[in-house]
């Protein structure tokens, strides 16, 4: 008995506690009319939006969280080659190194791995785990060609200008890198090490390291990555012969050895492909021998003996890197349409409701909207892709909407707490993500646009609508020039890591109504009589 007062108790508080929140959340609103009874929920309303493109000019992509290299084929938008530039590193542990020349080291081989994004799969009978490559495009298998280099120039942390601070790179200086780089690293009679490099889902291998408990040792495996054998001699010579200093500590290293510099080109008549990587966590292994002397007395006698043993030396690839986009566009384009493209590309600026005929800095709808004091109860923008224009091109998986005024992620963001075990599905209730089925991006700007109607104060500040690698990265670059029309200097670089573009529908007259981009807003509204 006393179970059940319990529950019946506990029943109606927590309908009671819903019913306040309700009601709370009603007044927040800012409707000055309460009961039930005098509103209902209509039909949608839809209102005009106007959206113009920008293409944004070469960006700054300095120390990019991740870098695109390869070459990537994307009609309609046409052919972009990335390479990058980056600085190596000695970890703290082995800075100042001795390569003792009496104990006759010699490099036995000198290998470069950086790391994929990738899924792991099932293990096969082989023992060997199968894995999916992640932020690759291009045809699968299709193959480039890859040149390392030794970088010659010196990327600096600060700009000689005195009045400018920090030192900027940007996307359109690859030739600066390319007229001074120094020797080509990769220059195995492997093919697939160089003119016909693939990026591979198959696991890495190593032999295992043999004991005297050990003699058949299974092989060490690692996920998929980048691994190339680089020069011997060079690296004999750059690090095992460098001259008194130069491995002091890593300023003294990184005048003395810049980094390397990546270049990509297309291999043959294949198409290429293009991987974003996380080049900071690659790394340089040297692995070399050198002599080991052991001295053992046995009664009274002294004996001493010469071994050859393995050593090891690490430089890391996470010092300054810089990104490069050549571009060869074939798009032709049409003011039907918006068009967003990563890297060094386009995007779109929106204004919501459309003219302000008035004068008064409020856009005519949105000065209606307020004085009806309606409720909102979801709001949303659609965007159609021009499937036509498109064709079989590879599309974004996600787009983002942010305050282009303030540079800042819309207040839809920061209040959308779902999460993915997949981060670029992150925020799903705000959305911008795909929808394969009708070729859409849905984007919720319910508090936006509630906040706009209900607190006269807010402005109503453009909107930018770029492609994004990742909802979570929302920090912005520089762009190398404002930008001519809207005057932008600064963007997401979720976008400039992304190397895919899309062609949206626009809002023109042109455009067929139900293409159109479309902001619907759902209300409750007072019935009427």
């Amino acid at each position: 008995m006393y179970k059940n007062i319990f529950f019946k108790t506990l029943f109606f508080a927590i309908l009671l506690n819903t019913v306040v929140s309700c009601d709370n959340d009603s007044n927040e609103l800012g409707s000055d009319i309460i009961g039930g009874d005098n509103f209902e929920t209509g039909t949608p309303e839809t209102y005009a939006v106007v959206a113009g493109n920008e293409p944004t000019g070469p960006v700054e992509t300095l120390d990019l969280p991740i870098n695109a290299l390869g070459v990537f084929n994307n009609p309609p938008f046409g052919k972009t080659t990335a390479n990058v530039a980056v600085q190596l590193q000695m970890d703290a542990a082995s800075l100042n190194p001795t390569f003792d020349t009496a104990l006759h080291p010699a490099i036995e081989s000198v290998t470069l791995t950086i790391p994929y994004f990738c899924t792991k799969g099932e293990t096969n009978a082989n023992g060997e785990t199968l894995y999916t490559l992640d932020s690759i495009y291009g045809p699968e298998n299709s193959k480039i060609k890859l040149q390392v280099f030794e970088s010659k120039y010196y990327i600096r942390d600060l700009d000689p200008n005195p009045t400018s601070g920090a030192q900027k790179y940007y996307s359109n200086q690859d030739h600066e890198f390319d007229v001074v780089k120094g020797q080509l690293l990769n220059t195995s009679s492997d093919a697939s090490q160089n003119d016909q490099f693939v990026f591979s889902p198959a696991e890495l291998q190593e032999p295992g390291v043999v004991t005297a408990e050990d003699q058949n040792p299974k092989p060490i495996r690692s996920a998929p990555g980048m691994k190339i054998s680089l020069d011997p001699a060079f690296f004999t010579s750059k690090i095992m012969s460098a001259p008194s200093g130069k491995l002091l500590n890593n300023n003294v290293f990184k005048e003395y050895f810049r980094g390397l510099y990546f270049r990509a080109e297309n291999s043959g008549d294949d198409q290429g492909r293009l991987a974003l990587l996380n080049i900071k966590g690659g790394k340089i292994t040297i692995k070399y021998k050198q002599d080991k002397t052991t001295t053992t007395t046995v009664n009274g006698v002294t004996t001493t003996t010469t071994t050859r043993e393995d050593k090891s030396f690490v430089l890391f690839l996470n010092g300054k890197s810089v990104g490069f986009f050549n571009n060869e566009s074939t798009l032709v384009q049409n003011t039907d349409n918006i068009y967003l493209k990563g890297g060094d590309g386009s995007m779109a600026v929106i204004d919501l409701f459309g003219p302000d005929t008035n004068g008064d800095g409020v856009a005519d709808k949105l000065k209606e909207l307020r004085d009806n004091k309606w409720l909102v109860n979801d709001a949303s923008l659609t965007f159609h892709i021009n499937n036509a224009d498109m064709g079989l091109a590879e599309k974004p998986n996600r787009i983002y909407l942010y305050d282009l005024k303030n540079k800042r992620p819309l207040v839809d963001y920061y209040s959308d707490q779902s999460s993915a075990s997949n981060t670029k599905y992150a925020k799903s209730v705000h959305g911008g993500i795909i929808k394969k089925s009708d070729g859409t991006y849905k984007i919720k700007i319910t508090n936006h646009i509630r906040a706009l109607i209900n607190n006269k104060d807010s402005t109503n500040v453009r909107l930018g609508l770029v492609v994004t690698e990742s909802i979570n990265l929302i920090a912005n670059k520089k762009l190398r020039a404002t930008t001519p029309t809207y005057n932008i200097s600064e963007m997401p670089f979720s976008s400039i890591i992304n190397p895919l573009g899309t062609i949206l529908f626009g809002s023109g007259n042109n455009v067929p109504e139900n293409k159109r981009i479309q902001l619907k807003i759902y209300y409750t509204k007072p019935k009427q009589n």
